[in-house]
């Protein structure tokens, strides 16, 4: 799949077409992910580097499959969203870093993605050596239209996927859990727990806390309609 995302963004581009890339842009808390090497006696270097990444992921994994779904959490959140932007030809477009790429469009499910049927039909004007079916500036909409739709089909989804969960501990108040900081920003401190594996906000004992650090939460309140999960420091 990534190689032939890769091949028919590369593909427009010698063909003098626009494509609608799919980006994920440097992190901007690459410290951050250096730190988070340098305790399991890891190095990453002092610059955003996609394939050091790569490797330093898969290292973790083979040392430590028990843990590697929270690591991985971790980089994946670190890493911020994917989005899609319009690349003009002869343009410049940002690469993918989470898959340390620089050619990369949505191609292969033009049956249940839209921007994977734009690129359908570039690609078959292209082959028939047609003008492209929408101008630069239709483009630059359309790939702000399905960055956004895909925003508010996720927020949807993390909401169903909350209140079952929430649901699933309501029972168990007062417990206490492992857990592991997946966010730290001015909208909160959230906790993922890893068994059961369920992610929750951390609403006391929340100060000096970082993404990836490790401690152990008390489940305080859920609220099933709304799918909050509330936890403090044990």
């Amino acid at each position: 799949m990534i190689a032939t995302n890769g091949v028919t963004a590369r593909f427009l581009e010698q063909r003098g077409s626009p494509s609608i890339r799919r980006v994920v842009r440097e992190p901007e808390r690459w410290d951050r992910l250096v730190a988070l090497a340098a305790q399991t006696g890891d190095r990453l270097p002092s610059s955003p580097d996609s394939r050091a990444l790569a490797d330093y992921l898969a290292a973790r994994k083979a040392a430590d499959p028990t843990h590697f779904a929270d690591l991985s959490l971790t980089v994946i959140r670190l890493l911020g969203p994917g989005q899609y932007v319009v690349d003009p030809p002869g343009g410049d477009a940002p690469g993918h870093f989470g898959l340390a790429v620089k050619d990369y469009t949505h191609s292969t499910a033009p049956n249940r993605r839209y921007p994977d049927l734009l690129t359908q039909r570039l690609v078959k004007a292209a082959l028939a050596k047609r003008p492209a079916p929408y101008s630069i500036d239709e483009l630059g909409r359309l790939a702000t239209h399905c960055t956004q739709q895909e925003d508010s089909a996720n927020k949807v989804e993390r909401q169903v996927r909350k209140s079952a969960a929430a649901m699933l501990v309501a029972s168990r108040l007062g417990g206490r859990f492992e857990a592991v900081v997946t966010g730290a920003s001015g909208k909160g401190t959230f906790v993922r727990v890893m068994s059961p594996p369920i992610e929750g906000k951390l609403v006391r004992g929340e100060q000096g806390l970082d993404v990836g650090d490790r401690l152990n939460v008390q489940l305080t309140h859920v609220d099933i309609d709304r799918g909050y999960i509330d936890f403090t420091r044990a």
